[in-house]
């Protein structure tokens, strides 16, 4: 990488796909981060010994991909939020298309080799009702997004429950504060005019 490029500014988000870039990316990132950072935490100096096995890869690579439509419908729920204020009264003439856009992300991929397809198929299923609670509600702070995900996210650790403690909050301290800064990059990013006409003109 060159060093002009280290101080370049992310490039703005105006198109679907773009924002379908950025939501998957930043879905990923959330569960993903957490989830390593946990384990490296709970596992302590015997970390690097814990991730060369064969089982706890497995077992990761089933946490991460178990937690990636959690992760998709909050980051969803992040710029819906910030468009919606352009929806006006036509709040589904947003909220539909943008849907079925996170849907088009889910589906770039195929069926993850650490999961049973039927599995996979409940996961888009799940992912699908959770956006459309998205619109039943007022748009929340990025700080408040994660509260009925962070249980859900947290039983997926591929720690042991018995050696979890009373980490939970930590986990869910760790979402509401990533969310925040993940609201802060797209607010800088976003062109939300733009971006919301796209989205709800797909064609």
């Amino acid at each position: 990488m060159r060093l002009w490029e280290m101080f370049r500014r992310p490039p703005p988000i105006r198109e679907r796909g773009e924002l379908a870039d950025f939501i998957d990316a930043q879905a990923a990132f959330l569960m993903q981060k957490g989830i390593y950072e946990y384990s490296r935490a709970r596992a302590g100096h015997y970390s690097k010994v814990l991730f060369a096995e064969p089982s706890f890869q497995h077992a990761v690579e089933q946490a991460r991909w178990r937690a990636y439509p959690l992760g998709l419908a909050m980051i969803t729920e992040l710029a819906e939020g910030v468009l919606r204020p352009r929806a006006g009264e036509e709040r589904r003439a947003l909220l539909d298309p943008l849907a079925a856009l996170v849907l088009s992300v889910f589906d770039r991929y195929p069926v993850p080799a650490a999961l049973a397809k039927d599995e996979w198929l409940q996961a888009r299923r799940e992912l699908l009702r959770r956006l459309d609670l998205i619109g039943i509600h007022a748009v929340k702070m990025a700080k408040d997004i994660p509260e009925p995900y962070a249980e859900s996210y947290f039983s997926l650790m591929p720690i042991h429950e018995k050696l979890r403690g009373q980490d939970f909050q930590t986990t869910h301290n760790y979402l509401r504060v990533t969310m925040c800064n993940i609201h802060d990059e797209f607010l800088a990013r976003a062109d939300v005019p733009a971006l919301a006409d796209a989205v709800r003109k797909p064609g």
